[in-house]
């Protein structure tokens, strides 16, 4: 939630009031100090929403000037759905874990139906989050979850993707959710709006074959499918446009990749764990700039090798929950945007069997 309480600052008009940033045409034009971030934001377009144009801040998670992405919060991460392996069971729990303590999660309400292998995670800046396709019960899904970050509740079914199926990933603008990729394998990128219950719009397709198990990364303009089944490779759309991904020349994972942590910082995607190629498990966290997009680096190690686990995003730190090893485990750790190193056990999810739950990133 951004603060409209403008204070000293040479750009200011005068707003005492505190909720989400308007999109809307009239204001399109007009300027913002979110207070919550010491930062001055434009709305450029009801579409491609609110532009970072100053900041008093003289440091930002993941090193350089913050992007003023909305995809970061500050009080909780949420690990949404997932599955009980070997055994068919589809999860419907949301658990929610804080940020500003380490500390076990616990059940903050249930989906409409059990999903896992993968749903697609998106976040309403500090509104709902949302939970996208998946493996239910019943086969594929292709429902959309929304559910309230205010208060502990259910959610509620407000729309359909284009696409029925699991392995999917989740980007997040300020007006839009995109569901990415999937099984069956498909190379559909599905829009949704946050404003009104609708369904989603198959807007385009990878540059490259479809992807599914894989990771995704949302800056402030763009959204970027990361590593997946038999793929290293980057690539990326602007929200501002519909349209197919296109390859980033020259960034790839630093091995092929799939099933890990995503991961969104201000100026960093990052991948944390997986398999790496044919199915063998790593811990590495990988880290690439969203500002130059040309080159991945190793930043640090998980506490544990793992696969199919999913993450959130604080403002300072990347957290992840869940996975496989071999076993399935609970554990949510968490590793710093602002300093390269390893990640620290920080909690455990309420759920001792989850792995596969929403990728993307759901926090408030």
């Amino acid at each position: 939630k951004l603060m409209y309480a403008v204070k000293d600052h040479p750009y200011k008009s005068v707003y005492d009031s505190a909720g989400v940033m308007p999109l809307d045409s009239a204001s399109i034009g007009s300027i913002r100090y979110a207070d919550n971030r010491n930062a001055m934001y434009m709305l450029v377009g009801v579409d491609s929403g609110w532009k970072l144009i100053d900041s008093d801040a003289s440091t930002a998670a993941g090193g350089g000037t913050p992007s003023g992405s909305q995809v970061q919060g500050s009080a909780y991460g949420f690990k949404v759905g997932g599955e009980t392996p070997h055994d068919g069971v589809s999860l419907n729990v949301i658990d929610r874990y804080s940020f500003t303590s380490d500390a076990n999660a616990t059940d903050y309400g249930d989906l409409t139906v059990g999903r896992g292998s993968y749903l697609a995670g998106c976040t309403e800046n500090d509104n709902y989050g949302y939970a996208a396709g998946g493996y239910a019960p019943t086969g594929n899904t292709n429902i959309i979850d929304r559910f309230p970050y205010a208060s502990a509740a259910n959610a509620a079914d407000v729309g359909d993707l284009s696409h029925s199926g699991y392995g999917k990933a989740g980007c997040s603008s300020t007006t839009h959710g995109y569901a990415i990729g999937g099984s069956p394998a498909v190379e559909v990128i599905d829009k949704f709006p946050f404003a009104a219950s609708a369904n989603a719009s198959d807007i385009g397709d990878f540059a490259s074959s479809s992807r599914y198990y894989l990771m995704s990364a949302s800056s402030s303009t763009t959204a970027y499918a990361v590593g997946g089944n038999g793929h290293q490779s980057i690539e990326k759309v602007p929200f501002a446009s519909d349209g197919s991904m296109t390859n980033i020349t020259g960034l790839t994972l630093l091995v092929p990749t799939y099933s890990a942590s995503a991961n969104s910082s201000e100026t960093h995607g990052y991948t944390a764990g997986g398999y790496q190629g044919s199915p063998t498990q790593i811990n590495t966290i990988q880290k690439f700039p969203f500002a130059s997009e040309d080159a991945t680096s190793d930043v640090g190690d998980m506490t544990r090798t793992t696969a199919n686990q999913a993450g959130s995003n604080s403002t300072t730190h990347g957290y992840v929950h869940g996975g496989q090893n071999p076993s399935v485990v609970n554990i949510i750790e968490k590793y710093s945007y602002s300093a390269d190193g390893n990640s620290t056990d920080v909690g455990d999810l309420s759920t001792p069997t989850s792995w596969y739950s929403a990728q993307g990133g759901i926090q408030v």
